[in-house]
């Protein structure tokens, strides 16, 4: 008695007309064999690049006014749309965040909140918001209404 196990037949596909398609006619290993780790790296490689938005410069305190509007009315068209997508609104708080705007900021969270008052997530980053901004007694509010 010997221990090797029995040769499985390979998983044959069926055809169209319910018969199967054949055996495979030819089990040797390729001649040049890959590694999965080969096939991320190329599949890496043939991925196009991550293009970043271009940087807009900003001269002076009206132009950089506008440049806020514009922005802002592109956030608010998104939510328009989407409204039901959170990460449209946490972008736009970001945004705020990032401008030093925190009132604004709060109002956007408030308003996603309207929207979607069940979301974990979304109080999650108001909270961290807060914290994030040094606010902690609004942050544990947050944390309680959460």
């Amino acid at each position: 008695y010997t221990n090797t196990p029995t040769p499985r037949r390979p998983h044959q596909p069926i055809s169209m007309s319910g018969r199967s398609s054949g055996q495979v006619k030819n089990r040797a290993p390729a001649p040049i064999q890959i590694s999965a780790e080969q096939i991320l790296r190329e599949a890496a490689e043939r991925q196009e690049q991550h293009q970043l938005d271009p940087v807009t410069k900003v001269h002076d305190a009206e132009e950089c006014q506008s440049y806020l509007r514009d922005r802002r009315t592109n956030f608010e068209k998104n939510i328009r749309y989407r409204r039901e997508q959170i990460g449209n609104w946490v972008k736009y708080a970001k945004f705020e965040e990032d401008n030093k705007e925190y009132e604004r900021a709060r109002s956007v969270y408030e308003r996603a909140l309207e929207v979607e008052h069940r979301s974990g997530e979304l109080w999650l980053r108001y909270a961290e918001f807060e914290m994030r901004n040094e606010f902690v007694n609004r942050a544990r509010n947050v944390l309680d209404r959460a």
